[in-house]
């Protein structure tokens, strides 16, 4: 019998896509929706001024609920689930590329780490970016004012500020992952009793993932945010500001807040995922998997 302890990992060729798509949608709205407070706290995090507002993560929560209720926690919610198309494209382009990469190499990693940087700059690309995302505080009855402003100031560019500091973010964060993901769940899994389902293996390699590659990306995020934010089109001079101005620990800026929303919507993200591959499964290969 096959050992449990091979973690099998589900491959483009053995989905049925029409249910992949499906159900794909409506797992990635789902979990916007239960992390979105925490990205709109970090981002205010990173382009403040020191801590001219907020002293934390705790205390922006408080400050936000307490000044504009729930509601203020998810201002600018409408115009990021336009991303759920480049979603997508992410998860596509990511089983595309493994199956590509995999007539070269056969190696996880190699193919983990090709697929995760190659999905981010794809959905990166298609992605309206600029001050919708940057500001975190645009309500539901301002994005269509918002858009027009940037179209007058700035034309199409401006949906694009900050696109280079984002790809230097984003790509390298998820071309990290993946391989780590997959490392410290084939680690667990020589820790724990053969009998443990897959699926906690996974649920817990999915945060610690996130942690390392976070930490190793955090400097640009934040250098990232601000260019977007507050318009500026040199990644380099917005990098000696915020040295002249915070010191090295300025580049350190909201990753409390990044590893505190991204354990919680990883774990939701992975078993998410894992279960959507799962259940979008050819039928004739269900019985040939052990999890």
């Amino acid at each position: 019998m096959e050992d449990k302890r091979n973690i099998q990992i589900i491959e483009w060729e053995h989905l049925d896509k029409k249910k992949f798509y499906v159900f794909g949608v409506a797992m990635t709205m789902m979990i916007r929706v239960s992390v979105y407070p925490f990205t709109l706290i970090r981002t205010r995090l990173q382009v403040q001024k020191g801590k001219s507002l907020y002293h934390g993560t705790f205390d922006a929560f408080i400050k936000i609920l307490r000044a504009d209720g729930v509601t203020g926690l998810y201002r600018g919610f409408l115009v990021n689930t336009f991303t759920l198309i480049s979603g997508q494209c992410y998860v596509t382009t990511y089983e595309l590329t493994r199956k590509f990469v995999a007539d070269y190499s056969q190696s996880n990693t190699v193919k983990s780490l090709v697929a995760g940087g190659s999905a981010s700059l794809v959905a990166q690309s298609i992605t309206v970016r600029g001050n919708l995302e940057g500001q975190g505080v645009v309500a539901f009855g301002q994005t269509k004012d918002i858009i027009r402003q940037i179209l007058r100031a700035d034309g199409l560019r401006g949906f694009y500020r900050g696109y280079v500091a984002s790809l230097l973010t984003y790509i390298p964060n998820s071309a990290v992952w993946w391989p780590f993901y997959h490392f410290y769940a084939e680690q667990l899994s020589y820790l724990c009793p053969k009998e443990c389902p897959h699926i906690v293996f996974q649920a817990i390699s999915g945060p610690l993932a996130a942690a390392t590659a976070s930490v190793l990306t955090n400097p640009m995020d934040v250098i990232r945010t601000r260019v977007q934010v507050e318009g500026k089109n040199s990644i380099i001079l917005t990098f000696r500001q915020l040295m002249a101005e915070e010191g090295p620990w300025g580049l350190m800026k909201g990753l409390s807040a990044r590893i505190i929303s991204a354990t919680p919507s990883t774990i939701v993200i992975v078993v998410g995922y894992e279960s959507l591959k799962k259940l979008s499964l050819r039928p004739e290969l269900v019985d040939s998997r052990h999890w």
